[in-house]
């Protein structure tokens, strides 16, 4: 099935992606779509990030390091910051 877009703007985007690729129309847009997919698809969320940060500078969470903070030292962070 045929898609038909009448959109400027996806016209010019998909334009300029097929000449800076050097590719047809269709080639682009199978490319665009393509890549938007695997890259999605491979997305990494904030918690796989930080974990993977900690495995490859070895961190350790531990003790401590893994309970919040007291209030009081939030209040402490702040009072260096703000000045009242």
């Amino acid at each position: 099935m045929a898609i038909n877009i009448n959109d400027p703007q996806a016209d010019a985007l998909t334009r300029t992606f097929a000449r800076m690729a050097g590719l047809s129309i269709r080639e682009a847009i199978v490319t665009a779509m393509k890549e938007a997919i695997d890259r999605r698809r491979n997305w990494e969320k904030p918690l796989e990030t930080a974990r993977r940060l900690r495995e490859k500078h070895g961190i350790v969470i531990g003790g401590a390091a893994s309970k919040p903070l007291q209030r009081e030292a939030y209040d402490e962070m702040w009072d260096d910051l703000v000045q009242w």
